[in-house]
This record gives C-alpha cells, sequence and structure tokens, in this order.
C-alpha cells in the first residue's frame, strides 16, 4: 500500500470571471521511503498540488473532485480540526516562501518550540533542545545565538533552513517540500537534501519535492512527474525522464538547464508549440522606450568602485559596548565593476552577498568605506543629491512578493517609478510603457489589472524584473533573479537581460547561489564567505582552475547531470 496515494485531484479557483483550473485529473503515489519530484514550469499546479493536499488552498481555492489517502486512511475532506492533527504531525510541509512563512513578531525559537510541542507533546524543555538539534542539522551557524532572533535578522537562506528545521522537526510521515533549495548555496543545498535524503531512507518518510532544479531532480528524486497546464504530462523513473524523455514539454525543460561544463552565447531554448507564456519581444532600441533620453555616456571605464567597505550587525543589544555582539556582514570588501561589465558575487547564504547590494543601492549605510558610482561618491554626499543617480541604479530583489504592494495592481506598481522620476508625460503613455514592459518580460499586457498574489512566485520575478527596467537604467542589482523561475522561463529571462545588456549597454552585479547560471551570465566573478571576498577571476578562469579553497569547494558541490538528454538543441559555445 503507499504512503499516499492521490487520485483524480481537481483544483478550481472560482471567480466573477470564471471558473480556473489550477489542477485536473490529477493521479500519483508516494511509496515510504521513496521521494518523487514534481516539475513544470512557474503557474504549472505543482505548489497548488501540495497545499490541497493538506487543505492549505488560498480562497478561493477549493478541491473540486478527487480523494487524496495517506497510509489508506482518506484525508481529503476532513473537517478543520481533524486536518490540524494531520499537518505537522504526520505530514511536514516546507513553503516555497520562507519569510512570509514565518511569524515576523516571534523568535526562531518560539515558532520551533510551538510546533515540536504542540505535535509532539513532550515538555517545554525538551521541545527547546529538540529545536536547537534541527538548528544545527539544519547547518545554521552559532545556534544558540540565533535561536533567539527573530526572522528579519536572518539571510534569505537561512530563513529557508529555518522553515525547513520547523519542518522536519515533528519526524512527520510524509515531507512536501516546496522548493526546499531555492534561496540555498550549493554547500547547504547540498547538506539539506542530503538531511531530506537520509531521513527518507532510514525512518521511511516520503517526500513530494517541488523544484523547478533539474539537477536536484536528477540526484535526489526517485521517481518525477512532468507537469503542464494542470495536468502530469509524463511521468516516471528519475532515469527514464532525465535521460530520455518522450514528451515534448518535458524535453524543453530538459534542454533549458544551464550547462555547467562550457560557456554559451546563449541559453538554449526549445521551442514548445503549446507553451503558455507569453514570448518576449523584440526591441528595436532606436525607436523604442528603452532606448531614448539616455541621459548618460558609456565611456568603458569602471562605472563602480567599492573601497574597503565594512558593516556589521548586532546580535546582543547590551548597556555596555564591550557587553554587545556583533556579526561582521562585509568585511573591507573591495572589487571594481567595468561599465556593460555582468560582474558575478556568490557564496554561501549569510556570507556576505546581499548585504553589499543593498549597500551599493544605499538600502544599508555601511560603517566604513567608499562606493563610487559614476565618477561620484555616493558616500560623501546626502540622500537629496543622491536622489538623480537611484533612477541610473536599480535592484531586482531576491524575494519578489514582499518587495511589492498586494493592494497595487501590476500595472501601478511598474508604473510607480516611472511617475515618480518623471519618465512619461501622461497616463497614456505610461500605460503604453507599462504594457510594453509586460510584454518584454513574456507577461503579457492582461497581466497588468492583476494583483501579486494572483501570479505565481516565478511570474512574481518577472514583474519584478519588468519595474526595475521602468527607470531605463544604467545599473543593474540582481539579487537571486531567477531563484524563484523554472528552468525554461529562467533561460528566456536570463537571454532578456542578455540582450538588454547588449542593446542598452547595461552594467550588472549578478547576484546567486546557482553557480551553472552565473557561468553563463558573468565576466568576472567574486566569492565571498564570512563577509570577506577570498576570490576574485575571470570567469572561465574560475570555474577551471580556482585559487582558493572555498571556491573548490563551492565547485565540488554543483549538482551534476549527467547523462541529461540534450535532443535537438542548436547551441553556440564562446569562443575561447
Amino acid at each position: 500500500m503507499p504512503l499516499l496515494e492521490v487520485q483524480n485531484l481537481r483544483i478550481e479557483f472560482p471567480s466573477r470571471h470564471g471558473v480556473a483550473v489550477a489542477v485536473d485529473d490529477i493521479n500519483f503515489e508516494v511509496n515510504a521511503g521513496e521521494i518523487v519530484g514534481l516539475v513544470g514550469e512557474s503557474g504549472a499546479g505543482k505548489s497548488t498540488i501540495g497545499n490541497g493536499i493538506i487543505d492549505l488552498l488560498s480562497p478561493p481555492g477549493v478541491v473540486a473532485a478527487g480523494d487524496v489517502f495517506l497510509n489508506g486512511e482518506k484525508i481529503s475532506g476532513l473537517d478543520a480540526e481533524e486536518m490540524y492533527s494531520v499537518r505537522g504531525n504526520r505530514i511536514g510541509f516546507i513553503f516555497q516562501d520562507p519569510m512570509t512563512s514565518l511569524n515576523p513578531l516571534f523568535t526562531v525559537e518560539q515558532q520551533l518550540v510551538e510546533t515540536i510541542m504542540i505535535n509532539m507533546k513532550v515538555s517545554k524543555a525538551e521541545a527547546k533542545k529538540r529545536a536547537l538539534e534541527m538548528m544545527v542539522q539544519v547547518g545554521i551557524p552559532e545556534p544558540e545565538l540565533r535561536i533567539k532572533q527573530y526572522p528579519h535578522q536572518f539571510s534569505g537562506g537561512m530563513r529557508q533552513r529555518v522553515v525547513i528545521a520547523i519542518a522536519l522537526s515533528c519526524e512527520p510521515e510524509l515531507i512536501i517540500a516546496d522548493e526546499p533549495t531555492t534561496a540555498l548555496d550549493v554547500s547547504i543545498q547540498d547538506q539539506i537534501l542530503d538531511l531530506i535524503r537520509g531521513l527518507c531512507k532510514e525512518k521511511n518518510v516520503g517526500c513530494i519535492l517541488v523544484t523547478h532544479d533539474m539537477g536536484v531532480i536528477a540526484n535526489v528524486t526517485d521517481r518525477v512527474c512532468v507537469m503542464y497546464h494542470g495536468n502530469i504530462v509524463e511521468s516516471g523513473t528519475t532515469e527514464q525522464i532525465m535521460g530520455s524523455p518522450k514528451h515534448a514539454y518535458t524535453k524543453c525543460l530538459i534542454s533549458a538547464v544551464p550547462r555547467t561544463d562550457i560557456k554559451l552565447v546563449r541559453f538554449p531554448l526549445v521551442d514548445y508549440i503549446e507553451s503558455a507564456e507569453v514570448e518576449p519581444s523584440k526591441i528595436d532600441l532606436a525607436t523604442h522606450w528603452l532606448g531614448k533620453n539616455m541621459d548618460f555616456a558609456l565611456d568603458g571605464g569602471n562605472i563602480l568602485t567599492v573601497e574597503h567597505v565594512n558593516l556589521r550587525f548586532e546580535t546582543r543589544h547590551a548597556f555596555l559596548k564591550k557587553n554587545r555582539k556583533y556579526v561582521h556582514a562585509s568585511k573591507d570588501v573591495s572589487f571594481t565593476i567595468k561599465e556593460g561589465e555582468t560582474f558575478g558575487l556568490v557564496g554561501e547564504s549569510g556570507s556576505g552577498k546581499s548585504t553589499i547590494a543593498r549597500i551599493i543601492a544605499g538600502l544599508y549605510k555601511e560603517d566604513s568605506g567608499k562606493i563610487i558610482f559614476a565618477g561620484q561618491e555616493l558616500t560623501a554626499i546626502s540622500e537629496r543629491q543622491r536622489r538623480p543617480l537611484r533612477r541610473q541604479m536599480q535592484m531586482v530583489f531576491q524575494n519578489p512578493y514582499s518587495s511589492m504592494n498586494p493592494r497595487m495592481t501590476i500595472s501601478d506598481i511598474i508604473a510607480e517609478p516611472i511617475r515618480f522620476h518623471k519618465l512619461a508625460d501622461s497616463e497614456q503613455q505610461i500605460s503604453g510603457i507599462v504594457d510594453d514592459l509586460l510584454d518584454h518580460v513574456g507577461l503579457g499586457s492582461k497581466a497588468g489589472v492583476k494583483f501579486p498574489h494572483e501570479f505565481s512566485g516565478g511570474q512574481r520575478q518577472r514583474i519584478s524584473i519588468a519595474r526595475a527596467l521602468a527607470t531605463r537604467p544604467r545599473f543593474l542589482i540582481c539579487d537571486e533573479p531567477t531563484s524563484a523561475l523554472d528552468v525554461s522561463v529562467q533561460a528566456q529571462i536570463l537571454n532578456l537581460l542578455k540582450d538588454l545588456q547588449d542593446e542598452l549597454g547595461l552594467t550588472m552585479l549578478f547576484i546567486s547561489h546557482d553557480l551553472p547560471v552565473i557561468r553563463q551570465m558573468c565576466d568576472r566573478i567574486g566569492v565571498m564567505r564570512y563577509g570577506a571576498l577570498v576570490e576574485v577571476a575571470e570567469t572561465e578562469t574560475l570555474f577551471t582552475a580556482p585559487e582558493h579553497e572555498y571556491t573548490k569547494t563551492l565547485l565540488s558541490l554543483i549538482p551534476r547531470v549527467d547523462g541529461l538528454s540534450r535532443e535537438g538543441l542548436q547551441i553556440a559555445e564562446v569562443s575561447a
């Protein structure tokens, strides 16, 4: 008897515009000790299945038909109190967005202890001990100190580890992991996947792994279900799906996996005639809005210089300075970025990558050091003097949902910087620009009337990119811009960024834990660890002949996808 059995599952979202079918006639099984992967584009219905199984669908979503069985017991249709005893205790859930799934008003310890006490029926002292053990298991440094802190004091990757610790803390029968490694670097990803894999094999726990990372699928799962438009179009063993896929859409997904062995001119795309996404439109910058009124000159020199930047955050406050504790987020960091170049920053979550980006953007104030942008020392001018430079420097944030106002439509979100910087003469012109930008990022102009909650995580990230482009920036800071995107949409977006860079002369600071993406996108790479920059090198030099031991370790942990089918691909390598 399978551990989990899903029969003819159909999930609908009724609205005044009609009924949207998110998942239709889904059938699959998960056996004890088995890891089953769900893959597909953002919006395909992967996360909806997980939410439907444990009755956590966002209103007005409903399970319209079908049954779900856990160890032979029907759990679909249970009332709220009965389902409450299933969630956490029998089924653990790792959510896609760690910031919105953690309570910002409670410490990590309070949230872990509450979960353990409710589901395992243990004393508070035992729950605290178990909570600390889980912090260690998921690789959070200084667990005794960090467990007392609040979610906002953690980096994106470390918040994800906290969510994983909460999900695994009660030793559930089944784990539903919705993009569990999205915000994690390769070293922590490897550790977390080992933890999930070990739990499944040693304790006979089943796992549904929702992910867009085909490397993770290839290395972790036993079987794979490929989803498209709310349907499972192909399923089979991991070896069969990755090595010899049958369905055209599966081939499309696999072909778009970034290469780890060579650098390509562009990310390969395989056309799929039924694609739901809008193909990003081409730009003629001679006549296009994005190419007009560029009031800056491209001289080919250094557009950004970071000199000896330091920043530390207080982790424990005390009246006496000597009793205060700090974490050094940035330690004497120095590097330059040339005009038109893409400079990559890699490293573990919590290594200081995003901190440096926020210092450059003016969101954090450095303790010491200099930031020089386009010949002006940003650290020496006032906020008012800096404001005109903000139009030339835009940021794509790691967490797209928390960087958007949930009460604004997508059109208003993208139009806001255009209005603020007075880049258009009329509302009619603004509306045309917004529609155009939505077309360019592959969403289509009709998306403008919707709100952020109506989009998947990957679609929200594309909205963030459109908003960043709205000011016609000179310098783009991309903080994990594709972390929430499946590989096919990721290829579209990264090709779009490459095109925009070539056509507009854009310079990019590209932060990512995805090393294959970094190799394809960047000209030079800086490697960060514990707030310090340990190595800077040309991309191919770093990947083929790394000098620092930490860099060598990172590269050795890249998930390999040996035997990957790349049938039908036409690609061009970057000439040496």
